[in-house]
This record gives C-alpha cells, sequence and structure tokens, in this order.
C-alpha cells in the first residue's frame, strides 16, 4: 500500500500523457521506478477498489455534502497540514485549481488558467508554498458546507 501511495503522489511530479504512460518500455519515456516498485496490473487492481467511506454508512447525508466520499480524508489532511508546522509571517491565500477530469457537479472551468478544468481550491500557504489550511469550492449553492 505503501508503495501504491508514493506511486501516485510522485506522478503528481512526472507528468505523463496516460496513466500507464508511466510504466512504458520507450527509452525517452520510462521511469524505471514505477515497474521496479509494482506491476502497473496491481496498480490498477488496488485503484479500482480503493475507497476511503463505506457507501452504506447511517447517518451520512450525501445531497447535503458533496466531499462526503473523500470527506474523512481530506479532514485528516487538513488538520494533519496544520499540526506539523508552525506558520511564518508571511501567508498569502491562494486560488488554485486539482486538475481533475472526471465527473463532478463542482468543476469549475477557468478559461484563463494553465490546468483549465478541476476543482476550485484555495489554499493558506507560507513563502516556501506549504499548505496549512485549505478548502474547496463547492458551487454556489453548497458554499456553506465547503471545507
Amino acid at each position: 500500500m505503501f508503495a501504491f501511495l508514493a506511486l501516485t503522489l510522485k506522478m503528481g511530479y512526472i507528468v505523463q500523457g496516460r496513466l500507464e504512460d508511466h510504466w512504458t518500455k520507450m527509452e525517452e519515456f520510462r521511469t524505471p521506478f514505477y515497474g521496479q516498485k509494482i506491476v502497473l496490473a496491481r496498480y490498477y487492481h488496488i485503484l479500482r477498489f480503493l475507497y476511503f467511506t463505506d457507501n452504506n454508512r447511517n447517518g451520512v447525508d450525501r445531497t447535503d455534502d458533496r466531499l462526503w466520499k473523500i470527506r474523512d480524508l481530506f479532514e485528516i489532511n487538513r488538520t494533519n497540514f496544520s499540526k506539523f508546522c508552525n506558520p511564518s509571517e508571511n501567508l498569502a491565500v491562494n486560488e488554485a485549481i486539482v486538475k481533475f477530469k472526471g465527473r463532478i457537479v463542482f468543476k469549475q472551468y477557468i478559461p484563463k488558467k494553465r490546468k483549465r478544468f478541476g476543482m476550485k481550491m484555495f489554499k493558506m500557504c507560507d513563502s516556501t508554498g506549504y499548505t496549512y489550511d485549505m478548502k474547496v469550492y463547492l458551487g454556489k449553492d453548497k458554499g456553506r458546507h465547503s471545507t
């Protein structure tokens, strides 16, 4: 599982056209790190069955929270970001687009950004780029529930 998470995080730094391009045998585009850690079929298998919440869990109002499937994971990340580093005096609130090609109701289109389609987030960062807090923009009608 650690190898899966490490590869997924590393994919954010090494940009390829498709997911399977990280495991390519072509010398020009080859990144041997991926093939040495996990086979592509195994990576797809883990990705297919990876869930962060129980769909049948009682007490979760799916209509009220648009992030309900990843809410627990998102909150863990938010609290840990602020817990492990003390902010400097130089803080900035940044609007960021997280590239996302799937179907979600709150996907944004901003034509002037390099990544035009994705999830809009507001992040509080310091001068080193470290994120202390973040909030996902969930749309005009669900903005009061955004975190």
